[in-house]
């Protein structure tokens, strides 16, 4: 068993603090940071995102200098994979960084409960607090969606060609 897997987020977090000049320097806003196990390897993954979008070469970049950076630091006493990529159109949306990310951006989420009637939810990303999204609809209806009851949130890209 890795001793960086029994406290993964402080682990995270050290990961993070070393990386956060270069993700700075380039413009590059963290999304979601992983650290699993995969078979015999330890992958670590970082999804990121600029204003306009980030690029192959944004993640090229990040790559080979959080590569460098991230093994004299030594949070790593052996090998791991380290893999960089953008989040995706349709991402899954889990964690509060996730979502205050995803403000500004269409959404679709559903409830385990119905909520003013409503199981699923689509529109934009107004607002992302620890107890509830705010979502409005292109009617201009505006939906509080509680945290609490989501079963699921994702990004939805074809949400305004529908």
């Amino acid at each position: 068993m890795d001793p960086r897997a029994g406290d993964g987020d402080a682990f995270l977090a050290k990961v993070e603090a070393v990386v956060l000049p270069i993700l700075e320097a380039h413009e590059l806003r963290l999304v979601d940071l992983q650290w699993r196990r995969e078979g015999r390897r330890w992958v670590l993954r970082f999804f990121v995102d600029k204003l306009g979008g980030a690029g192959i070469a944004d993640c090229q970049r990040l790559s080979y200098e959080a590569g460098d950076v991230l093994d004299v630091s030594g949070l790593f006493p052996e090998s791991y994979d380290l893999e960089v990529s953008t989040p995706g159109l349709d991402r899954e949306l889990r964690t509060d960084r996730e979502f205050a990310w995803a403000v500004g951006k269409d959404v679709r989420c559903w409830v385990r409960e119905p909520v003013d009637g409503r199981l699923e939810f689509s529109g934009r990303l107004e607002a992302a607090a620890p107890e509830r999204l705010t979502v409005a609809a292109p009617d201009g209806q505006i939906a509080e969606v509680p945290r609490a009851l989501l079963t699921k949130a994702r990004l939805d890209p074809a949400f305004r060609r529908k």
